[in-house]
């Protein structure tokens, strides 16, 4: 069964002093192509929302209206594209994944194959051993996730999600917790962060690529 995947990488990145966290480096793989590669697992097709920049292999790119009005926005805008050529037989289920988690593949593929056994629930979420879930690594029932859009969109004066958090798009909705490998849901907010996971920026690295170009457009992260 193929899932269609969201990435998450077109946010400010404050704590980074606004360097484009989808352009950070771990073994001259960019993060963002970490998380693309992550999600090629899911068999299905891949959104960017963020700014378009060089990939391996080619991706759509998106970006949520207004640009920077968050993670829930951005959801939305990916699943708006996705929409847009889903054939009527298409995948019931999409992944959702931030791209600052440089080891979050092992991570995915629990998820995944959580989502494949199929239960009666909304959506299955990424939990790591303390207990913290991490709903921007997690697999949702796209027809739970689209009806939490609209009605979100309903509810908001301007229409748009700019600002609604992530916690408000999925109040409601039935989700199960999935342990995942130790660290796979690690992220880079700082740059301690960074050290701590051996991501540097493209002048730092040996070899950069060029599917490695920085850019000016960072990624964000729930509040």
């Amino acid at each position: 069964m193929s899932v269609d995947a969201i990435i998450l990488a077109g946010g400010r990145s404050s704590r980074l002093g606004g360097v484009a966290k989808a352009s950070l480096l771990r073994d001259g793989r960019t993060l963002l192509q970490l998380a693309i590669d992550a999600a090629r697992a899911a068999g299905g097709r891949v959104v960017v929302v963020g700014p378009e920049v060089g990939t391996t292999d080619p991706v759509r790119f998106v970006r949520e209206r207004p640009v920077f009005s968050g993670p829930a926005a951005a959801i939305a805008a990916g699943l708006d594209a996705l929409r847009d050529d889903v054939e009527a037989e298409g995948p019931t289920q999409v992944a959702v994944l931030a791209c600052d988690m440089p080891d979050a593949a092992p991570a995915l593929a629990a998820v995944l194959d959580a989502a494949t056994a199929g239960t009666d629930t909304d959506g299955w979420v990424a939990v790591d051993d303390s207990g913290r879930e991490q709903s921007l690594l997690a697999v949702y029932r796209r027809e739970a996730l689209e009806r939490r859009v609209a009605a979100l969109r309903a509810s908001q004066p301007s229409g748009d999600l700019a600002g609604a958090s992530v916690r408000q798009l999925l109040a409601g909705l039935v989700l199960r917790q999935v342990p995942i490998p130790d660290g796979g849901s690690a992220d880079v907010d700082t740059w301690a962060d960074a050290t701590e996971l051996g991501v540097v920026t493209a002048v730092e690295s040996p070899a950069p690529t060029a599917s490695t170009t920085p850019t000016a457009d960072p990624e964000e992260r729930l509040p």
